[in-house]
């Protein structure tokens, strides 16, 4: 029998793109010359496309079957795709066959955004017996790859990607992607999350050649991580579950932020499945109603306009200009201190005070109170809220009931709230490694407007209009009923803090401020102790 004459020859370019999950699709390139197939017979760019289909797909099976060594081959492949996990693999033929010269194969595993990793391989074709087949080497795979070596993917996590400020997982690390822990419920934040860590383990992470061992022989692509650390996020996973059990059980679209005023940290962003995707606890500005009658209650008392115990008109309905306003339901307190006006959320005695204050009053007890404030914190959009100076009394009248041109967010209700516990001013901040850039900052009010308005959210709870939670402690805050398209639907809102903990909630279209005060009441009682 005579002997079969062995020939080396490269297939001629093609390339194979896949993902992991999807079916792989083969373009061909013709560099140069193309091999004859024979007629009975696939030929050698056949079998070399068959091969890199295969291999691209994550099919170590199939790929294996095109090679001279099935059963060696299969195992490395097969480990090759367990190992990397990448999103996508293209495998490209970059040198049209030439007899018996090798070519190159151009291969690009892609793990993420921003984070693929190239090389050159050899890729020999011989001719058997059985027809064309590729020769196997560990190295078809890497160049460097021997036999009892493998492949390891490292990034900058290793394990966790996110923690909390507890060290509690809340992201963990999927090859180069941040995916969600288990049982970590805090849909608005975690993607934000996720990206924030994907950026920089685009930065920090290798593919190393390792032995049976798991020894590192070599990086081949690096250097390796310097700090396998997770981030930390300031998130407190019970807080944060306190909170997304609170709005989910509103059985409507609610939302509530969370933050600690001598921190600054956010401590939890919850919306329910009604609000959607869009983030809105955090940039969404709604008019805020009775809240802002904080920031009202700011500027009567840094002006000297009345005190928390100068007796005031509180009548049913007050007229300014061509404005009239109501107090809900048209209660008529008669004259009361301003402190019990506040309690009782009287519009009346808050629309005639903000009508006669300076044009800029009210824009800068908002400045004051962080609502104009503007910050960069990374992974997330946020804004506070807009209060602008008005030379117009009938517009100062809405507004300081906060109505009008006034609106302010969840966030910035929440910020509004903890600048009050904290006497200062907050920067709030989701990571202990990255800071927070302070785009426009401000100065919280004097000790002699905080002591005498903290005095009156207090009653709110104890004798006004959120005495539902005068039995969860010592919290302070203010309701607020917000109208909006032409004063046919109204949102609900509080705003507050007890000790160290300030937060608002916004039931959107409620038409009263009772959802609001039931939500806060159910996260207040479901804080661990």
């Amino acid at each position: 029998m005579r002997e079969r004459t062995r020939r080396w020859v490269l297939a001629t370019g093609a390339v194979a793109v896949v993902g992991i999950v999807t079916a792989a699709v083969v373009t061909l390139t013709a560099e140069g010359g193309t091999s004859t197939p024979a007629k009975d017979a696939p030929s050698a760019a056949d079998t070399a496309r068959q091969f890199l289909l295969a291999f691209a797909g994550g099919d170590a099976a199939a790929a294996a079957a095109h090679t001279d060594d099935p059963a060696a081959a299969r195992r490395v492949l097969a480990d090759a795709h367990s190992a990397l996990r990448p999103e996508r693999l293209t495998a490209r033929l970059t040198t049209a066959p030439t007899g018996d010269t090798p070519g190159t194969a151009t291969l690009t595993w892609t793990f993420g955004p921003d984070t693929a990793w190239t090389y050159d391989t050899r890729l020999e074709l011989a001719e058997g017996e059985r027809g064309w087949r590729v020769h196997w080497s560990p190295a078809l795979v890497h160049p460097s790859l021997g036999a009892g070596q493998r492949l390891a993917l490292r990034t900058g996590g290793g394990g966790p990607a996110v923690v909390d400020r507890a060290g509690t997982p809340l992201l963990t690390w999927q090859g180069t992607r941040a995916v969600p822990a288990g049982g970590v419920s805090a849909p608005v934040l975690l993607p934000a999350m996720a990206r924030v860590a994907g950026e920089r383990a685009a930065t920090s992470w290798s593919v190393d050649l390792v032995d049976t061992a798991g020894t590192v022989v070599e990086t081949l692509r690096g250097p390796p991580p310097e700090d396998g650390a997770p981030l930390t996020a300031t998130i407190g996973l019970p807080v944060q579950r306190a909170a997304q059990s609170a709005v989910d059980g509103a059985g409507r679209p609610a939302l509530l932020v969370a933050l600690q005023p001598s921190t600054g940290d956010l401590l939890a962003v919850a919306q329910s499945p009604e609000v959607g995707a869009d983030p809105r606890a955090l940039s969404g500005l709604y008019p805020p109603g009775s809240t802002f009658k904080i920031a009202t209650a700011t500027a009567v008392l840094a002006r000297g306009a009345a005190t928390a115990d100068t007796v005031l008109p509180c009548p049913s309905t007050t007229t300014v200009g061509t404005r009239t306003i109501p107090n809900d339901d048209r209660f008529d307190l008669g004259p009361v201190p301003l402190h019990r006006a506040f309690a009782a959320s009287c519009n009346t005695t808050f629309g005639r005070l903000a009508s006669e204050l300076p044009a800029d009053a009210l824009a800068g007890a908002a400045d004051q109170l962080g609502l104009n404030a503007d910050f960069a914190i990374p992974g997330i959009d946020t804004e506070a809220g807009t209060v602008r100076p008005t030379g117009d009394p009938v517009q100062r009248l809405e507004d300081g009931i906060g109505q009008g041109d006034v609106v302010a967010s969840p966030f910035g209700l929440a910020l509004m709230a903890a600048t009050v516990a904290a006497g200062e001013a907050v920067t709030p901040r989701l990571w202990r490694e990255l800071d927070t850039t302070v785009n426009e900052g401000y100065s919280a009010p004097p000790q002699r407007v905080l002591r005498p308005l903290r005095g009156m959210m207090r009653e709110v709870v104890t004798g006004g209009t959120a005495t539902e939670l005068r039995n969860l402690g010592q919290v302070s805050g203010k309701t607020g009923t917000a109208q909006y398209d032409t004063g046919v639907h109204a949102h609900g809102w509080f705003a507050g803090f007890r000790g160290d903990l300030a937060f608002a909630v916004l039931v959107p279209n409620a038409n009263t401020s009772d959802p609001a005060v039931a939500v806060t009441a159910r996260f207040l009682r479901d804080l661990p102790r």
